[in-house]
Order: structure tokens, then C-alpha cells, then sequence
């Protein structure tokens, strides 16, 4: 064993004993990031080599402070994004979330999809719809400002940033003074604030600490911005277009009922991520 695998063993003790979920993939992914190799290279590093760098970043984490904002990277689907402070870490979760858009969009066999990410953040959805619906036109809207400048970062470097279209503007408001954009949109799609307020303490820390408030907390019960993405939807979305929005899966009772029929949806589901929690919610836009 060298020297950085010796360290890695050691840094994956102290990951652990902190609490951090996966000890070992963290330990492993800084030690790569700061000796600039793979994680299936660290063996390749010569002692002599070593940085004690490591240690800092080591350390970084241990206080829980998010591993991608000690990176500056995240990986989503097919993506490398680049995030940091002040912008929402993309979770796997969300993963399964665009999975099932890009088929439901694929299903709908539109010559040229159109496509709006609500609270977009890094730009990880609209990025990633960009990229495997090659003709398709994404738009996306995010308020935070510290969010926005990564969301621009990952749109610039992009080679589809010319069909995405990037708004500051609240979701809950989108083209709201647009008006023709109303009943066009073939998918509305959000990974939206879903926290509610009197949860906060129970939040783990990389992200209650870390990650912007407004992209996690949405009023009691945390259903606010839902209601009105809903509203969103309901108002950009042609009929038969379709409607996916995550959220906590403790909400997998209560999302579907904003989708409900006297609101013009159908085909109202609920959904579950890989390890078979509630996820996300999908509607139709009953066609008349």
C-alpha cells in the first residue's frame, strides 16, 4: 500500500466517526481531486508525490461541509457541473426524476419538444434535457442570485446552451407577463423547495447548512412553491402536455391531490426512486 491509500484509510476513519454517509467514496473522491487523478489511479501516486493538502479538504469534510463544494464539481447523469456556495447540490435522487421526462417526452413523439426547468439551480435538469432531447428548446428560471451564476457558468459551457433559454424570474411566476407563451409547453418540470419550515432541525447538515434556504424550505408544510408551480402548469402546458415535480417522500400522500381533476389534470401519479421511496409526482393536462 503507498502512502495516499495509507491516508485515504486513515481519512475514511474520521469521515465515519463525523457521520458522513458514505466515508470511504468521500475520502477516496478528495484524495483524487487533490492529487489530480482518478479515484482508480490513487494507487498510481508516488509517495513522494503526496499532498498534505489532502488533509485540509479531510477536514473540510468532517465538518460536513458538502464533498462537491470542496470539488467544485458534481456529476448528474451524463453532466460534470460545476457548483459551489450558494447553489443546490444536484442529488442522484433527482436522477430517476429526469428519466422518467425524457421518455414521457420521447412517448409524446414531438418533432421539436419544448421544455421549462422551474427552479432550476445548477441547471442539472435543464442541462440534462438539453443534452439527451437533442431537439428539443429548454427553458429555465431561477431567482437566487447566488445560484444564477452557476446556472449561467454550466449553460455557457454547455455545447446545447443555444436551445436553452435562461430567466430570472420567480417559478411561481413564470411568463406571467408573457402571455403567449400560455398552453405551448409540451413538459413543466421542477425539483422545487419542498422542506417544510418546522423541519428544519431534522435537515442533515451538508444541506441545511450549506445548500441556499429558498431552495429547500417552502412555507409549514412545505408545499408552498408546489401549489404554485402547479398553477404554472396548468396555465403554460398545451393539452396532453405533461407535468413531473419532485418531492420529500413524505409528501408521496399529498403532491398528487394539487394535481387533481377539477384542476384540468389526469393520469395523476405518484412515483418512487430506486430505493422505493416516494419521489415525484406526474400530471397530464386534460385535452378538451
Amino acid at each position: 500500500m503507498n502512502l495516499l491509500l495509507a491516508e485515504v484509510a486513515q481519512a475514511t476513519q474520521r469521515l465515519a466517526a463525523a457521520g458522513v454517509p458514505s466515508p470511504r467514496f468521500d475520502a477516496e473522491e478528495l484524495a483524487a481531486h487533490i492529487h489530480h487523478v482518478k479515484r482508480s489511479q490513487l494507487h498510481t501516486v508516488q509517495d513522494a508525490d503526496f499532498d498534505a493538502r489532502y488533509w485540509e479538504a479531510v477536514s473540510r469534510r468532517e465538518a460536513r461541509e458538502p464533498l462537491q463544494h470542496i470539488t467544485g464539481r458534481a456529476f448528474f447523469r451524463y453532466l460534470e457541473l460545476e457548483v459551489g456556495p450558494g447553489v443546490f447540490v444536484p442529488r442522484p435522487e433527482t436522477e430517476t426524476v429526469v428519466e422518467w421526462a425524457i421518455e414521457a417526452v420521447r412517448e409524446m413523439d414531438v418533432a421539436e419538444p419544448l421544455v421549462v426547468d422551474l427552479c432550476s439551480g445548477s441547471g442539472a435538469i435543464a442541462l440534462a434535457l438539453a443534452q439527451e432531447l437533442p431537439r428539443s428548446t429548454v427553458h429555465a428560471f431561477e431567482l437566487d442570485e447566488g445560484a444564477l451564476k452557476y446556472t449561467r457558468r454550466n449553460i455557457e459551457a454547455s455545447p446545447d446552451r443555444d436551445r436553452i433559454t435562461l430567466h430570472a424570474g420567480d417559478a411561481t411566476k413564470a411568463f406571467a407577463e408573457e402571455r403567449s407563451w400560455d398552453g405551448r409547453f409540451d413538459l413543466v418540470i421542477s425539483n422545487p423547495p419542498y422542506i417544510p419550515l418546522t423541519e428544519w432541525e431534522y435537515v442533515a447538515p451538508e444541506a441545511r447548512d450549506h445548500d441556499p434556504q429558498m431552495s429547500l424550505f417552502s412555507g409549514e408544510d412545505g408545499l408552498d412553491t408546489i401549489r404554485g408551480i402547479e398553477r404554472v402548469a396548468a396555465r403554460l402546458l398545451r393539452p396532453g402536455g405533461a407535468v413531473v415535480i419532485e418531492h420529500a417522500d413524505t409528501q408521496g400522500g399529498q403532491v398528487p391531490w394539487i394535481f387533481n381533476e377539477e384542476g384540468g389534470w389526469t393520469d395523476t401519479a405518484d412515483h418512487r426512486d430506486l430505493n422505493g421511496r416516494p419521489r415525484f409526482t406526474t400530471a397530464r393536462k386534460i385535452q378538451l
